[in-house]
């Protein structure tokens, strides 16, 4: 493919199947105790990180308006409360439901599937890191993730754009104006969703040039 072609939404399934699939296979030979490891994901843990992939292709719209109101109308805290709940169940039934949802194209409300990719993406490199590490991330990917995250209003993004020009080092993508900083995709996608460190240990378990 080349490194400037737009992802199809069978594209885009299917990365999110593949992702789902290893993420779950990593997830199944981890130790008690790297399930409780903290992520840098606010105060989630591990098992929180995968309880919360599970969510959106499980939960039906009325459980998610259900989460809704008991979150108070808070989108941010519904997204944590449900997650760290669901992280209750078992580690081994929390594994098992990530790969139970390969294949599935349930949506979580007023998403596209380029939510669910953005998220398998960025928060398996929270697992993966937290751990110590090295996950690959498909470059054509991680292209798609960062341009949602680019032009992400609903909802809103959380974190603030970088006041520099991004060009990415292995695909064609380049935004922003400012002080240039120049790195593979995956390393500003990490940058891009407010993970700076993330993004230089991913360059170093990588053993690509860092961020420059």
């Amino acid at each position: 493919m080349p490194m400037n072609a737009v992802l199809g939404t069978d594209e885009r399934w299917q990365i999110v199947d593949r992702e789902r699939a290893s993420l779950a296979d990593l997830l199944e030979g981890l130790s008690p105790e790297e399930w409780e490891t903290p992520t840098r994901c606010g105060d989630w843990r591990v098992r929180d990180v995968a309880a919360h992939l599970t969510l959106a292709a499980r939960f039906s719209y009325r459980a998610v308006l259900r989460e809704f109101v008991h979150a108070r109308g808070d989108f941010d805290r519904m997204i944590h409360d449900s997650a760290v709940r669901e992280a209750q169940l078992p580690v081994a039934e929390i594994a098992a439901n990530l790969r139970a949802i390969v294949g599935s194209r349930r949506l979580a409300p007023t998403t596209s599937p380029r939510e669910p990719l953005l998220d398998l993406l960025v928060h398996g490199q929270d697992i993966a890191l937290a751990l110590g590490r090295r996950r690959a991330m498909p470059p054509a990917a991680a292209r798609d993730a960062a341009d949602r995250v680019w032009t992400m209003r609903v909802p809103p993004r959380p974190w603030p754009l970088p006041n520099a020009r991004l060009v990415a080092t292995d695909v064609v993508w380049t935004r922003g104006e400012g002080e240039e900083v120049r790195g593979p995709i995956a390393a500003l996608l990490l940058l891009l969703t407010g993970r700076p460190d993330a993004a230089r240990q991913w360059c170093e378990l990588s053993g690509v040039e860092d961020l420059r």
